[in-house]
């Protein structure tokens, strides 16, 4: 039986859900999709051994009742090797199956690692270069940068439908969660450190975006809009981008970065090209100390032999910071 029968057999029972749309079970992207089999696969492995326990429940209970003197009881009995087996072995096997199937679906979904495909059967071509978004979320807005197109959104995201997304996130002051039900799983934003999705959406369309991670007051208001669009509806939205948006500098981010519930969407035709790596690296206005320089420095002089990190901020610059500070400290012991 196929995935595709085997996710219909698990949507039939919603038939009554008809106003409802599934999106967990039914996404327009394709490692959503991925992700939704692995769970339909799976739930239906685990309903293998929990539906006959059920039925077995009713079917005892029935046959051994007290007014059933027909049945069979034998007061001696305490031991079947036949049932034995079934008890211990059907479970075993379950699990194996189950952690299998999770093992290496938790490998190939890796929200680090870039995409192989956009859809069954269609590779990435040589040489496709993904569409970067820099995301950021706020209290409680989320702030998306271009820096292919120098544009940068608030509460709006768009990409083409079948070209590979990277999406690099960080949070300005609270711990988020990133999540767009219909595009891929949901990825954590924290202060100060950068998480990376790979993700493909299929179908145009208009989808919704949110924060799955309670972070105050705001968090319910904490949504967005994620548009699917092909290529020259998507280069048309840039174009508007372009057009209607202002500047983001230093001084636009800090009124940005102020609580606000409910936030428009709002475009930005320009940013400053650092912002994203300084609000990564904790030192947004001028004069503060860069976290990629503050590791070094509160792990002391650099021991023989030891270099320095980059001053430079950025991502790149906060991983080899923090693979220096750690070379630093064993060399120490």
């Amino acid at each position: 039986m196929t995935v595709k029968r085997l996710r219909g057999l698990l949507l039939s029972p919603l038939a009554l859900l008809g106003g409802c749309h599934m999106v967990l079970l039914d996404p327009s992207g394709d490692v959503a999709r991925q992700q939704s089999d692995i769970m339909i696969v799976t739930t239906i492995i685990m309903a293998l051994i929990i539906v006959p326990v059920l039925i077995a429940i009713g079917v005892i209970a029935w046959r051994y009742r007290a007014s059933n003197k027909q049945a069979h009881y034998d007061a001696e009995w305490d031991h079947s090797p036949q049932l034995e087996l079934v008890v211990w072995a059907a479970p075993l096997l379950i699990i194996i199956a189950v952690g299998a199937i999770s093992w290496i679906g938790t490998h190939q979904l890796d929200p680090y690692r870039p995409l192989d495909r956009v859809a069954p059967g269609k590779p990435v071509a040589a040489g496709t270069k993904p569409l970067e978004v820099d995301v950021v979320s706020l209290r409680w807005k989320w702030l998306f940068f271009y820096p292919q197109y120098g544009i940068a959104t608030v509460n709006q995201l768009a990409a083409p439908v079948d070209v590979p997304i990277r999406f690099k996130m960080t949070s300005d002051a609270m711990m988020d969660a990133f999540s767009v039900p219909a595009l891929a799983g949901m990825v954590y934003t924290m202060p100060g450190m950068q998480t990376v999705l790979h993700a493909v959406i299929n179908k145009p369309g208009q989808y919704r975006g949110f924060s799955a991670n309670y972070s105050g007051a705001g968090f319910t208001d904490m949504r967005f809009d994620f548009e699917g669009m092909n290529t020259h509806d998507f280069d048309a939205w840039v174009a508007k981008v372009r057009a209607e948006g202002g500047e983001l500098d230093t001084k636009a981010y800090d009124q940005l970065r102020q609580p606000e519930r409910d936030a428009p969407v709002h475009y930005y035709a320009r940013f400053e090209p650092d912002l994203y790596t300084r609000i990564l690296d904790r030192c947004i206005d001028p004069g503060e100390l860069c976290m990629s320089r503050m590791m070094p420095t509160d792990a002391g002089p650099p021991m023989q032999g030891m270099h320095e990190p980059p001053v430079h901020a950025g991502a790149a610059s906060l991983v080899d910071a923090g693979k220096t500070v750690s070379a630093q400290a064993a060399a120490a012991h």
